[in-house]
């Protein structure tokens, strides 16, 4: 696993964090939600390839 991709869902999770702040500010909640729900979706794209060569690693370790 690369560090780069600890860096990439740290960006993700500042940058909502920072929109989400703004938005509660402003009187729009109902939009921050969507907002972390959209960063929540961007980070499960970042890692599910990840995820498949976990699972594939697993496979040839145990000979599935």
């Amino acid at each position: 696993m690369d560090l780069d991709i600890i860096f990439k869902i740290a960006g993700v999770g500042i940058i909502v964090s920072v929109l989400n702040m703004i938005l509660k500010k402003s009187d729009r909640e109902e939009y921050g939600v969507i907002v972390t729900i959209a960063g929540l979706i961007v980070v499960l794209l970042v890692i599910i390839n990840e995820i498949a060569s976990l699972f594939d690693t697993v496979k040839s370790v145990f000979g599935f």
